[in-house]
C-alpha cells in the first residue's frame, strides 16, 4: 500500500474510532477491514473520495437522498456499513472483492425506487454501491442507439435524446426520478408501451460487472445472462453498469390530455369502460387512468390521462369512436412535442424548460405500501364501486388506485423474449398504492393491512395460478429468502412465480452459472438452483 492510500485510511479510521459508540464499536471490524482491503485494492486512489461511514457527517445525507420510500430510513431498520460512490466502474470489482473476503453483502443503488428499500437495506452487515456518478449519457442520433450508466434517472436521458433529436424518443417510465438501473432491470413501462413495448425491450447491449469483478459486455457475457438481467432483476446477477438502448421514432407533434371525472360525474362508469377501450384501440394512444381523493377530502376523482403519437384531430376522432363517453372534445387537448409529452405525465407544466428532467431531488418524504396486480378478463362495475368505497375510508386519504393498459405491442412479444411474462392477454396492471404521513409512522401496519384487505378482496377479478405481480413494485408479503445460509428453490417459487411465471426457473439457472455461491441476493434476489 503506497503512503497516500495509507494515510487517507487512517484518517478515515480515526474519525470512525473517535465517534464510535457501543453499537458502532460492534460493526467497526466489519468496515474497518473492509475500507482496509479496499484501499489495498485500489492502489494509488484514495478511498475518501468514494467511500463514506456513518462517521462521516454526509453520511445521512447520501443513504436519504436516494431512498424513495422513508419506511426504510427509520431507525428500526439496518443502515450500511459503508456506501460507496464510484466514480468509474473500474473502481467496482475491488468493492466486490472485498466485500466477499470480508463477508459483506452488496445492495446497489441506480435510483433508490425499490419500494420495498431492497437497495438500501440488509439484515446482515452490508454495503451499499451507489451509482449515482455514473450518469453519463451518450446518445448516437444517427445510429438510433444511446449508452447510458446505471446511475442516471430517466428524465436525464429523455432531456439528452431531446437535445439531439425532435423525432426520437425511449420507451421508459413516466417518472424521471427513476434510476435507469432498476427501471431496465425489472421491465420498465411507460407512455410508449402499448407502441413500442417496454424499456428492457430496447437495450441492444450492457455492461455488468460479475461476482468475480469481471467487467462484461453482451458479447463477453453470454446470451443467457443478457436475457436475465433485461427484465429479471439485474441485482441478482452482477452490478449493471452501462446500458445501450435502442431508440424509437416519434413524430414531430403528439397529442396529449389530463380529464378529471367525479364519482358524481360517473367516474366508476367510466372506470369499468375504459378495461374495454385502452387495452384494445390504436397502439399509438396510450390511455392511463388513476384514481384518489381530491386534496384529502371525500371526493374520489379519476384521472383520464392521454399520450397519443399524432395530432389531435386523430386523436378525436378516435375518442368519438372508441370512447365517446368520456366525452373528450378539443378544449382538452394540447399538441405537444415528445419532450413536452414527458413533462405533461411527469406532473410538470409543459411550458416548463425540459432542464428540469435533469433534476435528481426526491420530492418530500413518503411512507408506502404498494401491491399490483395484472388483470386478464374486465372486473365487473361492482368491483371498483367496493373499491372507491374503501378509498373513502380514513386509511385511504393519500391512497392512489393506478391503471396501466397494455395490449398493443405487448400482445405481440413472447412471453419468453425477456424474463418479464405479462404479454399477450393481460389486459391492464393495477396497482394500490397507500401512503401516510411520517408523523403516522407509528400506526403503518394499519395502512398496510388496509391495502391488504383491498388486496384480498380483488382476488376473484384478477390474473390467477400464478396470482401475477410486477417485480419494479416490490411486495414482501409474497416471500421472502432466507436472511443467511442457503435459500431453497422451492422457497423462491412462491414469489418467483408471480414475478415471472415459466421464466423463474430460467432465471434460476441462469444464476447457478453466474453466482453459483449466491453472493448477489437480498430478500426476493434470485437464487441458483439447489
Amino acid at each position: 500500500m503506497n503512503s497516500s492510500s495509507i494515510s487517507s485510511l487512517t484518517f478515515i479510521l480515526l474519525v470512525i474510532l473517535s465517534y464510535s459508540s457501543p453499537a458502532a464499536s460492534a460493526s467497526y471490524d466489519h468496515h474497518h477491514d473492509f475500507l482496509e482491503c479496499l484501499s489495498e485494492k485500489l492502489h494509488n486512489y484514495s478511498i475518501s473520495n468514494i467511500a463514506c461511514t456513518p462517521s462521516n457527517p454526509s453520511y445521512s445525507s447520501i443513504l436519504q437522498f436516494r431512498v424513495w420510500n422513508s419506511r426504510y430510513l427509520t431507525e428500526s431498520y439496518p443502515k450500511p456499513q459503508v456506501i460507496i460512490t464510484p466514480e468509474h466502474e473500474s473502481q467496482i470489482p475491488p468493492v466486490i472483492h472485498c466485500a466477499k473476503e470480508k463477508e459483506l453483502e452488496i445492495r446497489t443503488r441506480s435510483g433508490g425506487h425499490d419500494f420495498e428499500g431492497a437497495s438500501s437495506v440488509s439484515k446482515v452487515p452490508f454495503v451499499i454501491i451507489d451509482l449515482i456518478r455514473l450518469s453519463d449519457i451518450t446518445v448516437d442520433a444517427e445510429a438510433k442507439t444511446a449508452w447510458v450508466e446505471g446511475g442516471a434517472n430517466l428524465g436525464s436521458v429523455y432531456y439528452r435524446i431531446a437535445e439531439k433529436s425532435s423525432t426520437l424518443g425511449f420507451p421508459g417510465g413516466l417518472c424521471p426520478l427513476v434510476g435507469v438501473g432498476g427501471h431496465i432491470s425489472g421491465g420498465g413501462y411507460g407512455p410508449m408501451v402499448r407502441k413500442y413495448g417496454l424499456a428492457a425491450d430496447h437495450v441492444i447491449d450492457a455492461r455488468i460487472v460479475d461476482v468475480n469483478g469481471r467487467i462484461l459486455d453482451r458479447k463477453s457475457m453470454g446470451e443467457d445472462l443478457f436475457w436475465a438481467i433485461r427484465g429479471g432483476g439485474g441485482a441478482s446477477f452482477g452490478v449493471i453498469v452501462a446500458w445501450k438502448l435502442r431508440l424509437v421514432d416519434v413524430p414531430e407533434k403528439l397529442t396529449v390530455f389530463n380529464i378529471g371525472r367525479t364519482l358524481e360525474q360517473n367516474a366508476t362508469q367510466l372506470i369499468h369502460r375504459w378495461q374495454y377501450v385502452a387495452p384494445k384501440i390504436d397502439r399509438d394512444l396510450y390511455l392511463g387512468l388513476n384514481a384518489m381523493r381530491v386534496n384529502s377530502t371525500s371526493t374520489i376523482s379519476a384521472a383520464f390521462f392521454a399520450v397519443f403519437q399524432g395530432g389531435v384531430d386523430r386523436l378525436l376522432s378516435l375518442m368519438q369512436e372508441e370512447f365517446p363517453e368520456l366525452g373528450v372534445v378539443r378544449e382538452d387537448c394540447r399538441e405537444v412535442s415528445w419532450i413536452q409529452s414527458v413533462l405533461s405525465t411527469a406532473q410538470y407544466s409543459i411550458e416548463s424548460a425540459p432542464e428540469v428532467l435533469l433534476n435528481r431531488t426526491q420530492p418530500v418524504a413518503r411512507f408506502l405500501k404498494i401491491k399490483t396486480d395484472y388483470v386478464q378478463k374486465p372486473m365487473p362495475e361492482s368491483v371498483f364501486e367496493e373499491i372507491l368505497r374503501r378509498y373513502a375510508e380514513a386509511e385511504g386519504e393519500l391512497a392512489q388506485l393506478y391503471f396501466v393498459p397494455y395490449g398493443g405491442r405487448m400482445d405481440e412479444i413472447s412471453e419468453s423474449a425477456t424474463p418479464f411474462p405479462h404479454r399477450a392477454g393481460t389486459l391492464y396492471m393495477v396497482a394500490n398504492f397507500v401512503d401516510w404521513r411520517e408523523e403516522e409512522d407509528q400506526d403503518s401496519e394499519r395502512y398496510v393491512n388496509w391495502v391488504r384487505r383491498i388486496y384480498d378482496y380483488m382476488t376473484p377479478y384478477v390474473s390467477a395460478f400464478p396470482r401475477s405481480a410486477y417485480i419494479n413494485y416490490k411486495d414482501l408479503d409474497h416471500g421472502v429468502n432466507k436472511k443467511e445460509g442457503k435459500t431453497s428453490y422451492a422457497r423462491a417459487r412462491l414469489w418467483g412465480k408471480r414475478y415471472f411465471n415459466r421464466n423463474f426457473h430460467r432465471l434460476a439457472r441462469v444464476k447457478t452459472l453466474a453466482d453459483p455461491h449466491n453472493f448477489f441476493r437480498h430478500e426476493q434476489s434470485i437464487p441458483p438452483l439447489y
